[in-house]
């Protein structure tokens, strides 16, 4: 069955003093883009997410985001010693630029330090961290599922409107065989018209450069094979649509062979009847193309 390359998913989590959010969307796109916000200190998540992503979808501009909140408890507090570095840091450029313009700066004490934002934090231990990392994980499974859900029932809908278009196209084309014995008049006016032209100049022509005229005249009229091509792709298309893997670049190829041969049969018609059925036809490819680009 099809799937949909729009989908949207969301979720909630929480293992004390931890709570979290997941957000997964995607849209339409030529292959699989995967864009991930997540917590950079939670070992090993953004790969794992990755790859669990990477098998599950084929194509589709996805996004995933998963906001990590921790409640304040009143725990022991770490030093953040690479904070505390970088602060230290900024205040000796501070004091060595005072110190250029002949000012003198009150000593930053240890309390003053502490106070910064970041130097000192809530303890969080490797094993908190790592236990952490496994219920997020856990959490994701669902919401996932959900995703892969909501964009299967897209792709049912999808498949729907695909199948009742490729019905709408077969139609059409056998409009367009029934009528190409509508034009037999029109055509046999054009063929006399055209062989009085040939005529004209018939004492410096030799008969086979006249037979040659007149099949190619024939050739520039006859739409025989472009209702068989057709009728090829609906057969193709239809298969396409019973397959259970992502069919999405097959199908999109095919409209552009369907899109081909309905431009052939206006070219060629020279009849109102069956050129309005070729324009009918155009008009039929060009929206099935625009649903195809939704299929995965």
């Amino acid at each position: 069955m099809l799937q949909s390359m729009t989908g949207f998913a969301s979720g909630k989590g929480e293992m004390a003093p931890f709570s979290w959010t997941w957000e997964i969307r995607s849209v339409n796109a030529k292959g699989l883009d995967m864009r991930l916000r997540v917590p950079d200190w939670i070992e090993g998540l953004e790969t794992t997410l990755r790859a669990r992503l990477s098998k599950a979808l084929g194509r589709g501009n996805v996004t995933l985001s998963l906001k990590v909140q921790r409640e304040e408890t009143g725990g022991a507090l770490q030093l953040n010693a690479a904070t505390m570095d970088s602060m230290m840091r900024v205040v000796a450029q501070v004091n060595a630029a005072a110190e250029a313009r002949g000012m003198v700066l009150a000593p930053v004490t240890a309390v003053d330090l502490m106070g910064l934002r970041g130097v000192m934090e809530q303890g969080s231990s490797e094993d908190e961290n790592k236990a952490l990392g496994t219920a997020v994980l856990e959490g994701f499974a669902p919401v996932l599922a959900q995703f892969l859900e909501m964009r299967g029932n897209e792709g049912a809908a999808l498949h729907e409107v695909l199948t009742r278009t490729v019905d709408e196209i077969e139609s059409l084309t056998d409009q367009a065989d029934a009528a190409i014995a509508g034009r037999k008049e029109d055509m046999e006016e054009a063929l006399r018209n055209a062989l009085a032209r040939v005529m004209q100049n018939v004492e410096a022509m030799d008969a086979d450069r006249l037979a040659q005229e007149m099949a190619l005249i024939a050739v520039k009229t006859d739409v025989t094979e472009e209702l068989d091509r057709l009728r090829a792709h609906i057969t193709a298309a239809r298969g396409l649509l019973q397959e259970r893997k992502p069919v999405g670049r097959k199908l999109d190829f095919l409209m552009q062979e369907f899109n081909r041969e309905a431009n052939t049969l206006c070219s060629k018609s020279q009849n109102t009847a069956l050129t309005r059925i070729g324009l009918d036809l155009k008009t039929v490819i060009d929206q099935m193309r625009e649903q195809v680009q939704n299929v995965e």
